[in-house]
């Protein structure tokens, strides 16, 4: 196990940097992880994103699909690659503090 530090924040990540513990995320957390995707500052736009797949994977315990997220976000498939350039799974989960999905997010 890894632990990944930026600044004052120190959290255990996997081989693929996905947080370890998601009870121990939160928004600088998310700040934080988002330098890893080359995301250095989070607009209102990153944040309707996160909280929408935060929200969606304490209901249900998995990501939700793609198409599930832009309908539900209002964001095109091409918008939530330009907020998070390497894609909704990896780097939309991945700020947002999920596990790493094991399907197509």
């Amino acid at each position: 196990m890894a632990v990944f530090t930026h600044g004052n924040i120190s959290i255990e990540i996997d081989e693929d940097g996905f947080i370890e513990d998601p009870s121990t995320w939160n928004e600088d957390v998310a700040k934080a992880l988002a330098t890893t995707e080359d995301v250095f500052e989070l607009t209102p736009n990153h944040w309707k994103v996160i909280h929408y797949l935060r929200d969606y994977f304490a209901k249900y315990g998995i990501a939700p699909m793609i198409r599930q997220l832009c309908k539900e976000t209002g964001f095109p498939l091409k918008e939530i690659y330009e907020l998070f350039p390497s894609g909704p799974a990896k780097g939309a989960c991945k700020v947002a503090g999920l596990a790493k999905p094991t399907g197509c997010v």
